[in-house]
């Protein structure tokens, strides 16, 4: 089935929807909550920044997220984790017009699937104007995976079970390449949206990459294009 059979689109958040394409990097928000993370372990465990930040990563790698292994390991609440590392200021993220334009004209069922909260994407997606084509049950986060990250396979199935979507009929946009795998394996049409960070673009030479993006409205054009012909 090629782009312009597809009936769905699945995005994740940082570093998709939001990222050096449309003027706001990846580190320029995430390093807000990257900054909260630490801070988070420093008072929570007891550490200096330096450490905190050192165990901040290690968990990164080794778990897929920070938080896994805090929970893992020291028991800290997803809850409370979640709301204190997005507690930043985005408001210079103003919004994405042209995003917007192709996401509304686009003939297909959108959809966020995200290794973070659920008030996260609302708070990301409204400044770029664009929340009210998603709305939260059209979001599924990482307490609706029972704090298991991505790339999941249990996890997967019950995202494309909740939203009742094919993922034969799906176009998957991920940032980091791995993440890709799982749905690649269902049957998606996977789309790695080129980037040059470390974890980012881990795998980014495997097979189970459909397409390389470098600007997600041009793809979306692109898709939109296609389908009108």
């Amino acid at each position: 089935m090629n782009l312009k059979e597809k009936k769905n689109i699945l995005f994740d958040l940082d570093g998709v929807m939001y990222g050096s394409h449309n003027g706001y990097p990846l580190e320029k928000v995430f390093g807000m909550i990257s900054r909260r993370m630490t801070l988070f372990i420093q008072q929570k465990l007891n550490l200096s920044e330096k450490d905190a930040k050192e165990l901040q990563t290690n968990y990164f790698y080794k778990y897929n997220t920070s938080l896994s292994g805090l929970q893992k390991n020291h028991g800290v609440m997803g809850e409370e984790f979640l709301k204190f590392v997005h507690d930043v200021d985005i408001s210079f993220m103003k919004e994405d017009a042209i995003m917007k334009n192709e996401l509304e004209q686009l003939d297909m069922e959108k959809f966020i699937y995200t290794n973070g909260s659920a008030d996260h994407a609302k708070n990301i997606l409204t400044h770029l104007g664009v929340w009210h084509l998603f709305g939260r049950e059209r979001v599924f986060d990482i307490q609706d995976a029972e704090y298991i990250p991505k790339p999941h396979t249990k996890n997967f199935d019950k995202m494309t079970n909740r939203f009742g979507i094919n993922p034969k009929e799906t176009v998957y946009i991920e940032d980091i390449a791995k993440n890709l795998s799982i749905g690649y394996e269902r049957g998606c049409t996977t789309v790695w949206l080129i980037n040059n960070e470390h974890f980012g673009k881990m795998d980014a030479d495997k097979d189970f990459i459909s397409h390389k993006i470098e600007n997600l409205s041009l793809f979306l054009k692109e898709i939109r294009l296609l389908k009108n012909q």
